[in-house]
């Protein structure tokens, strides 16, 4: 079968490999119909920072068809559309026994700690796997994992009904965070970006406000206002040092964005102002949910996606993607009807 595998930083190659044995107990195997490329992708490609398994099958955002069952396995039937989880966690830690799973002492990332879904099959434990409305679309079932990942940064920011929520980067999750917000949430949403144009797509499918990061046009666009919660989703050390500065007291910031550096700033900030900076790993419960919310958000979701026809064009979408030159917020690529 055809597949997609990082071997080291910026060595991705496509090549053929065997197809998954029978699964073992406990496990399934997965025809993929469709899987996104993460931003997270792009970053193990360009730095090798995440690489444990050398090759590995890279992508952990995808959905697919059942092909087989291993024993023990009864949620599940060959035939079943599914969508994936992406963590893989030992279930057995304090952090897993708390419920805690996204922060599991032992956590790992399908694609990474095990081969992932930029192949035509793939291999799971059945418990990574979740049913979802066979009428979807398979673009849109493989926007369940980051739609989960937006889920939990929305619902650990916690902004109170009625108050303004500012989203600083309309890539996938920042867009993705705005959206939820946009259907979940009782105030208005603001969006900044240094790319107009995706803010400008972000905002016409959410109905939220373009804005700088400028404490004069904020006020603006809150008509005098304030502005005491906002989501981080690109990781700059900078736009995180000018959101500190920009919020007004007794709110929060949330950090969602994979950063780079370090942040230097005054805690009595935070201790005077009383604002919370708020860690967003990954997703804990919320992936049933955002599965549940996919036919929904179907419409809103097309606008954001570009599509691969192929597993072929990936190497060269990495690149593209890394040069910043897609209009898309999210690359789907397609690999099974």
């Amino acid at each position: 079968m055809k597949a997609v595998r990082l071997f080291d930083a910026k060595d991705l190659r496509v090549e053929e490999v065997a197809a998954p044995a029978t699964p073992p107990a406990g496990f399934v195997n997965i025809e993929v119909r469709a899987a996104g490329i993460c931003g997270s992708d792009l970053h193990n490609y360009r730095t090798g920072q995440w690489i444990s398994r050398r090759p590995s099958t890279a992508g952990h955002e995808f959905c697919g068809r059942v092909t087989a069952v291993g024993d023990g396995v009864n949620n599940l039937v060959v035939g079943d559309v599914v969508s994936a989880d992406s963590r893989m966690w030992c279930g057995t830690c304090p952090a897993c026994t708390s419920g805690r799973s996204n922060v599991c002492e032992a956590l790992g990332f399908v694609g990474e700690v095990c081969d992932g879904g930029f192949a035509e099959e793939v291999q799971l434990p059945a418990r990574l796997v979740l049913r979802h409305d066979p009428e979807l679309s398979p673009h849109i079932a493989a926007m369940a994992e980051p739609l989960a990942v937006a889920l939990h940064a929305v619902r650990r920011l916690a902004a109170p009904a009625g108050e303004p929520v500012l989203v600083i980067g309309c890539g996938t999750i920042g867009g993705l965070s705005a959206l939820l917000l946009s259907r979940l949430h009782d105030g208005p949403v603001l969006l900044a970006d240094l790319n107009a144009e995706k803010a400008g797509l972000v905002a016409s499918v959410t109905c939220g406000t373009v804005v700088r990061l400028e404490k004069s046009e904020i006020e603006t666009a809150l008509s005098g206002g304030r502005l005491c919660h906002a989501l981080d989703a690109t990781g700059s050390i900078q736009a995180i040092a000018r959101a500190l500065d920009l919020l007004s007291g007794g709110g929060a910031l949330a950090l969602v964005g994979i950063s780079h550096g370090t942040l230097d700033f005054d805690p009595n900030v935070l201790v005077e102002r009383e604002i919370s900076l708020v860690g967003c790993h990954a997703f804990a419960d919320e992936l049933p949910e955002a599965v549940g919310l996919l036919a929904d958000l179907a419409p809103a979701l097309q606008r954001f996606i570009e599509v691969l026809p192929s597993l072929d064009d990936v190497p060269k979408a990495y690149e593209r993607l890394l040069r910043g030159e897609s209009k898309a917020l999210k690359t789907i690529i397609e690999v099974a009807g």
